[in-house]
Order: structure tokens, then sequence, then C-alpha cells
């Protein structure tokens, strides 16, 4: 210990100032590691996908869907009807021996009525009948006075609601042609145009600093990852738009809540997407999340659904993993009993090439005459996307063209449409302003220290012959 001593005054005495006494410790020295960290950290420079790769992009190019400028607000297309339809009877009056009356609604949602001398089936029991009469014109009439061809006793019953088939008509020598006529059924169909958009703002600051991780070609600069990541997050919203957009109403919408809503006098908000086509006019298995279809007798009754809408003989099968490996098991039950198996020529859509459907990531099999090549469907096992619900379980697609009933030209089952005209696409539009960051000079950002990135796209998805279309609902 040091001891400072005062000035010595006079003889014989020592004074000491007040200054208390001052002490170097070993708590005051600390090493140089320490001070400089003369050892270099170990970071390794490889970032970690924890949660794999999760982009969910590539239903619409695998399925089928194609790109294709587009020059209006909206996408219009043509759908052909049924070439014969049936006859919504909602009552039948009290049978009077072979004769009997039928109620219908003229024009219904089959879209058409009965006329003397046509000649129609009872779907419930087989019997037919010929219309006699009728209370008004051809598709004016909501009743009709039936016989029985055969003369047989007419079956009357007012309870029950069921279709009549128009089998053809019957008439006598020597009479007039028929004074009523169908009209060929084709449907055009609309889908507006949708915008999405998004971006990604990053300050002058960050865009010169450099980090330890390795985001790709030896790029250390963080913020390209996350305008990677900003830009494949805005291509899976517009896919899952184009999946799972409505069309809106622009009474749904108040102009006055904010300016971001379309104006009143433009098309509405939204647009149709995938499931909510099939949804409307396809085929919706539900409630299959308790039990998912893993039976050869479920399929089987897909298959009979498939034969009355006409379908082509190959699918897409985009499933969850439930769905999946309850299809796994089932096969592998039904390969053991012979009661499927793999047909060389089953590979229709990866141009007969097995090869070219396992490098896909597809599994496939046959029943019925029907092909199915399934595939996990990355969009529904992820907790923070469709894994969080049990909403859908799967979507199967037909792999084949449809033909324009107005062109009489093919066309594929599902088109993505984006706007477009002179060269200028709106499919996938992207663009920086910056006041000078990252050289960017255009002063978009009001001259501030940032550099933003933005992301717009314009499209439409065509879902043609959605009664085609299958969706696995859970619930």
């Amino acid at each position: 210990m040091a001891t400072i001593t005062g000035a010595r005054t006079d003889a014989g005495s020592t004074q000491f100032d007040a200054t208390p006494d001052l002490r170097l410790t070993p708590e005051t020295y600390t090493t140089l590691n320490d001070l400089v960290k003369t050892t270099k950290d170990f970071v390794m420079p490889d970032l970690v996908e924890t949660y794999g790769d999760q982009g969910i992009t590539g239903f619409l190019q695998l399925t089928g869907a194609v790109q294709s400028g587009g020059t209006s607000d909206q996408v219009d297309w043509w759908e052909a009807g049924r070439r014969h339809r049936t006859v919504s009877v909602t009552q039948t009056s009290g049978a009077d021996d072979d004769q009997t009356t039928l109620n219908f609604s003229a024009d219904s949602t089959n879209g058409i009525s009965l006329g003397s001398n046509d000649v129609v089936m009872d779907s419930a029991d087989g019997k037919r009948y010929i219309v006699i009469a009728t209370n008004g014109a051809p598709g004016a009439a909501t009743t009709a006075t039936v016989a029985t061809l055969d003369g047989s006793g007419a079956v009357a019953n007012a309870t029950s609601t069921r279709d009549f088939i128009v089998l053809g008509n019957l008439y006598g020598q020597g009479t007039e042609q028929p004074a009523h006529f169908i009209e060929p059924d084709a449907k055009k169909r609309s889908n507006p145009f949708m915008i999405v958009k998004d971006r990604f703002q990053v300050n002058g600051s960050q865009a010169t600093n450099i980090g330890w991780v390795n985001i790709g070609g030896g790029e250390y600069r963080w913020f390209m990852y996350g305008e990677q990541e900003a830009r494949k997050r805005f291509e899976d919203r517009r896919e899952m738009m184009m999946l799972f957009g409505q069309q809106g109403n622009d009474n749904n919408f108040t102009d006055s809540a904010t300016a971001n809503y379309q104006d009143a006098q433009a098309p509405g908000l939204g647009s149709e997407g995938y499931v909510s086509a099939v949804e409307d006019r396809g085929i919706v298995i539900s409630g299959a999340n308790a039990n998912p279809m893993d039976s050869f007798a479920e399929f089987d009754d897909l298959i009979i659904e498939l034969d009355k809408q006409g379908a082509p003989a190959e699918y897409a099968m985009y499933l969850n993993r439930k769905q999946d490996l309850a299809i796994d098991d089932m096969l592998a039950g039904g390969i053991a009993t012979g009661v499927t198996a793999g047909l060389p020529g089953q590979f229709g859509a990866f141009n007969n090439d097995a090869d070219m459907a396992v490098k896909l990531g597809f599994k496939s099999f046959t029943r019925g005459g029907y092909t199915f090549h399934k595939h996990d469907w990355k969009l529904l096992n992820d907790p923070t996307l469709l894994g969080a619900t049990n909403f859908l379980q799967g979507a199967m697609v037909p792999l084949a063209n449809v033909v324009d009933p107005r062109t009489g030209g093919n066309a594929p089952a599902l088109a993505m449409y984006y706007k477009e005209a002179n060269g200028y696409s709106r499919e996938m539009e992207h663009w920086i302003t910056g006041g000078g960051v990252l050289g960017h000079t255009n002063n978009g950002d009001a001259g501030r220290d940032v550099a933003t990135f933005h992301y717009r796209s314009e499209i439409a998805l065509c879902v043609r012959a959605a009664n085609k279309h299958v969706i696995i609902k859970g619930l």
C-alpha cells in the first residue's frame, strides 16, 4: 500500500492533507484479450433455412396453367352447357287413370320447359309419359298434362321433387313440325383482373452494412436477403389470391372509408379464385378432415361423378399430408390384392414418361379408366398458411384442354392472364425509388435517405369447365 505524506512544516511535526488514500488494486486491470478481443468470432456464414424451402408457388404452373396477356378489365370466356337437359318437377297432382299433371317452373334451373308431344321419363321410377297439353306456350308454361306411353296407371306423388328426363318427342303421320325448340346452351363467364401490391424498404446506412451471413453468391449485405424474401412473399401472396380470391361488389366497400378501395364507378374489387370457382360450379367433397378419402369405394363414388361431368382421363391431385398418407395406405392394400395397377400409358400428362412424373414429385395410380397423379401441396401443410385450418384438404385438376364452344379452339383448363399492351406488361412489375440510396436518384421518396422496392401485378385466373374440377374440404 502506498502512503502519500504531507510537507513537513516545522521541526518535529508533520501535517497531512485531507485527501483520502489512493489505492491501486488488481480489480482495476483487464486482459488484453478482453479489451481488444484478439480472437475472431467463429460465425458460420451459411443462413440456416429452419423451415426448409417455404415457397408455395408452382401449383398453377404444374397443373397446366399458362400465362397470357389481356387488354381489358376482365377475362371473358364461353362454356358449352348440357346438350340434353331435365325438367325439375316440383309437384305432381293426383293421377287420373293413365294421366297426371306435372307442375314445374318454366325455363327454371335446367333452362327448359315442356311442349306438346314431348316424351319424358320420371327419374324416380323410370315411367315414360307423353305431353298431351300445356297451360301455355313453351317457355312460359308451368304445368303439363301427361299420359303414360304404355297406357298403364300414372303415378302421383305430390310431396316429392324430382327430375323428368326429356327423351324426345312423338308425332303421328301427316302432322306439322313442332312449334317449340331448345336453344343451344352456352354460358358466358367473366372474371375481373385484380391488382396485388407490396413493397420493401432499406435506408442508406443498412444498405452499406456488411454482416456475417452469406445470403448467396458471396453477398453479405443483409438487406438483400430482406428484398429477396419480400419478392418471394409477394409471389406467394399473389398465387394465394388466385387460389382463394372472391369476386367483390362495389356495394361491399364504402369509398368514404379509405381511398385505397376501388372507385365506385370501376369494376368491383376482387376476382374469382380457383377454390371459389370450384365451390360454385365444381365437385366438392366435404367433411374429409375426420376421415379423408382412404378407400376405393370413395374413389368409385367420385369416378361416377366424374363420368357424369364428361371428365378427362387424367387428374393431378394436390393434397395435404394427411390425405396423401391415407391414399398411400389405400394403394398399398390395393396393390397387394391386385385392385389397382400401374399402366405403361398412364403418364400422358408427362409425355408418357414415368421418370418425368417422379422427378416432379408425382405418384400415379389408375382406377376405373382414370389416372390420378398425386402430389403433396406445401400450402396445405404450412402452419402459418392453410395448415392452420381444416378448410381445404386437396384439389384435383383435370390435365386436359377444353374446347371453346364459340371459337372451337382448345384452351387449358386453368389459365392465368395478366394485363399487357404494346410491350408493357403488368404480370410482375418491379421498380425502385429512392433519394440517392443505391444510386436511385429519382427522389421517389421525397428525398428521404431510403430506397424502396415496389412490386405490382394485375392478374386474373380463368377456370374453364369448373364442373370437372374437384376440391376436398375438411369442413
